[in-house]
């Protein structure tokens, strides 16, 4: 089954209740990659027509107000806004009544399981409100999620760690590869991978972008997990958590702290001393010896390096025969 039968499968029966016998499907699928992607692209805006289709079966159907305590909520589901969106959101409720019902889905014990609406769904929790308009759709669980979702996968008003989580979903939902996503929605793969290079960064990393995700775009993500494999998780947390919170840290910063080699410690120095007076500074580091005389003593330095390798023989020696 080609990736545009796969996802107009997901969709076709969308309220709608089958009145026929399912007929056996002839494979009339194109062979060649051309047509196979001409294929693909063209059930694609089939799925699309038939979630603008449902959308305007469900607004001539009455809405109901809900309780919201009897909303149920899906991981990972909820897009995601930055705190300024969703004070915008929140800000609009608070004046306006709701212009568009949620999208819920009936399960058990009354309860309605959010299939859209979920940010609404939390500005109205903390206006204090205690219920809300939505419209109820008889529809099995995944599938106008899955078409709705590929849908607005592309939204240019996602920020690439939030495509990168649509991305992640899409496979759990669909079971397509990269290779899979990046044919049915246009795009390289070089593009699909830079979006995935999220994947590599420590959870920790992903915790905090999640906060603010506008704050580190695909390039410097790829850059990120790349010194993440090589070991640097440590560094690209501390750098994604300043990028998180200094707006003025830009994500070239970031990418050059978590690249930063550790410094190295200073050498430890001794200052050799006749009476008052300072001859020489012996230092270590590294598993180097060094000497530096002072201008007094300069020019005894030559001989002092002869003394020391004659001294380090002699020890050589001594621990031999012991």
């Amino acid at each position: 089954m080609g990736i545009g039968d796969r996802l107009l499968a997901k969709t076709a029966n969308i309220g709608n209740k089958p009145t026929e016998p399912t007929q056996r499907v002839v494979n009339s699928e194109p062979r060649t990659s051309p047509g196979r992607l001409m294929d693909a692209q063209h059930r694609i805006n089939t799925a699309q027509t038939r979630i603008k289709e449902l959308e305007a079966q469900l607004e001539q159907r009455a809405a109901f107000e809900v309780p919201l305590d009897a909303l149920v909520e899906v991981d990972g589901r909820r897009r995601k806004l930055t705190a300024e969106q969703f004070q915008e959101l929140k800000a609009n409720l608070a004046q306006h009544a709701l212009a568009t019902p949620i999208l819920v889905r009936p399960v058990s014990d009354g309860r309605y399981e959010i299939v859209a609406g979920h940010n609404r769904v939390a500005a109205y929790r903390e206006l204090g409100r205690t219920t809300i308009r939505a419209n109820v759709a008889a529809i099995e669980e995944g599938e106008i999620e899955f078409a709705a979702f590929f849908s607005n996968l592309l939204s240019p008003s996602l920020t690439d760690f939030e495509k990168y989580w649509n991305f992640k979903r899409l496979q759990e939902l669909s079971g397509l590869s990269r290779a899979e996503i990046s044919e049915s929605a246009g795009l390289s793969k070089s593009h699909v991978s830079r979006i995935f290079s999220f994947d590599a960064l420590p959870d920790a990393a992903k915790e905090a972008l999640a906060q603010k995700p506008e704050r580190l775009g695909s390039n410097a993500a790829q850059k990120l997990a790349a010194l993440t494999e090589a070991g640097k998780s440590e560094k690209v947390v501390e750098a994604i958590h300043r990028l998180i919170s200094d707006e003025s840290f830009t994500q070239d910063k970031a990418v050059a702290l978590a690249a930063e080699k550790p410094k190295a410690a200073a050498p430890r120095t001794t200052v050799v001393r006749a009476g008052r007076r300072k001859v020489c500074e012996v230092s270590a580091r590294s598993g180097v010896v060094g000497i530096r005389f002072y201008e007094n003593d300069a020019g005894e330095a030559e001989a002092w390096a002869q003394r020391i390798a004659d001294f380090i023989n002699k020890s050589i020696d001594e621990s031999a025969s012991d």
